[in-house]
Parts: structure tokens; sequence; C-alpha cells
């Protein structure tokens, strides 16, 4: 049932990569649900925008944030496309998101546990859940397609 319900948003976060893509941005979405709804959605945005923490995840976070009046999220699942970077992994700690979700993993910057694993730290004062490889061929070949055109 689980499995059904993250691909399900995985495909969604697909969708906001490909409008990412479109708009010459590295394809990457995210969704952010809270009880089986989406409350925000985006992609990557740092060209478009001038601004180098535009990503999904952010942006995502920032439009729920907004949404409920406050930053903290505890009760929300992030679906996200691409394994998040440092950046994007404390901020969702810092929201309290409770469970994340990505497609690819990112060998060179993934922060979820390709090249560090930030969400593992014991320490910090909030646990968070990961899982990935929802849908990483998917994931990975809307990356693919957009590096190879740009090569």
């Amino acid at each position: 049932m689980q499995d059904d319900l993250d691909r399900i948003f995985m495909q969604q976060a697909l969708k906001q990569a490909s409008f990412a893509a479109n708009a010459g941005e590295v394809p990457v979405g995210a969704i952010l649900v809270r009880n089986g709804t989406v409350i925000s959605s985006a992609f990557n945005q740092p060209i478009t925008q001038s601004d180098p923490s535009a990503h999904a995840e952010i942006l995502a976070l920032r439009m729920a944030a907004s949404f409920d009046g406050n930053y903290r999220l505890p009760t929300t699942t992030m679906y996200v496309t691409l394994e998040p970077c440092v950046m994007c992994c404390g901020a969702m700690l810092h929201a309290r998101v409770g469970r994340v979700v990505y497609g690819a993993s990112d060998p060179k910057t993934g922060a979820a546990g390709s090249v560090l694993d930030v969400f593992s730290i014991q320490s910090i004062n909030h646990q968070t859940k990961v899982q990935g490889g929802i849908m990483s061929a998917e994931c990975g070949q809307i990356l693919r397609e957009f590096f190879k055109d740009r090569r």
C-alpha cells in the first residue's frame, strides 16, 4: 500500500521535474504531502530566480510553511526526484519533515546516503525517516536526457 502511494506521489514529483527541464533548469521536482494530500509542489529554479537556494525542496518547504503559518512540518513526507543535497537536508531537518522519499541517488552531492548521510546523525534533535530508490530509473532518466542534450 505505502509503495503504491510512494509511486503515485513520485510520479507527481516527476511532473514537476519536467517543468524544470522545460524551463532550462536541472530537472528536479518535489512534492510535500500531509495525510495523503499534496500541500505544495515545486521544481528547481535557481537559474530562473538567480537564487542558489531555489532548489525544488526548498521552494516546496517555503510554500507549505507559508500556507501553514508555521515553519515546522512534522507530519509531512517530501517526495523528491533526486537525492537531496546538504542544504535541502538541513532545511528538511529544521522543518521537522517526518519522512523523505527520493528517486535517483546523487553520487556527487547526495546528502541522504551517497556522499554524506545527514539524516543518520543521531545527535540531531529531529530524526527524519529516509527511503531512496523509488522510481529511480525514471528519475535518473530525466536527468540523463537533460544533460545529454546539453553536451
